[in-house]
């Protein structure tokens, strides 16, 4: 019998553009995004780094966080204790369905775990991506994460090394655009 090879299934991702995906997630043209989620997996360590990190993150970068349902109300705190002018660039988000695409569409950089649809995703649409791989998923999410590591398409930072610090050495790949730009190519070049 016939067999094709299709990959991992992902989001129609040519059902979206950049400009129509900014828009829909209300985010001006020139600002960078950083998109974090964690997966269908538990994410207070994600939570944990952006509350430490969200008031200097905001002062550079648009911040889209998948938080969580248990997360969302301390994610609102957070964001109300922010400035004025900053607090709209903190997008907390209990979960994305239909916006999913969207937030993956206008991130300039994802800081996630390494689950496969998660990686081919933003491979496919051509992301860097900052992985913390999940430590309780027997090694596979370091395993999936690897040939994107190889390529020069993604960073990983341990589990239990990811906080607040963390999260701001991985955001600051925005300020690179050189590293930024061999990343976005090498992950598109596996997408």
């Amino acid at each position: 019998r016939p067999c094709y090879v299709t990959g991992t299934p992902i989001r129609d991702i040519e059902s979206v553009d950049r400009v129509a995906a900014r828009e829909r997630m209300d985010i001006a043209g020139g600002e960078r995004v950083l998109l974090i989620f964690g997966g269908s997996q538990a994410v207070r360590r994600f939570n944990a780094a952006v509350a430490g990190a969200v008031s200097r993150l905001v002062e550079r970068v648009t911040v889209i966080h998948v938080t969580g349902e248990d997360g969302y109300a301390a994610a609102l705190a957070g964001r109300e204790s922010l400035p004025g002018p900053n607090r709209a660039r903190y997008r907390p988000y209990p979960f994305l369905r239909d916006e999913m695409l969207a937030a993956l569409c206008s991130a300039d950089l994802v800081v996630g775990r390494a689950g496969s649809s998660t990686l081919a995703e933003v491979s496919a649409l051509g992301l860097p991506i900052v992985v913390v791989p999940y430590p309780h998923a027997a090694g596979h999410q370091r395993a999936n994460a690897r040939s994107l590591v190889e390529a020069g398409a993604a960073r990983v930072v341990d589990d239990d090394a990811f906080d607040a610090d963390a999260l701001l050495e991985a955001a600051a790949l925005l300020e690179d655009p050189a590293a930024h730009a061999r990343m976005s190519a090498a992950s598109r070049s596996l997408g």
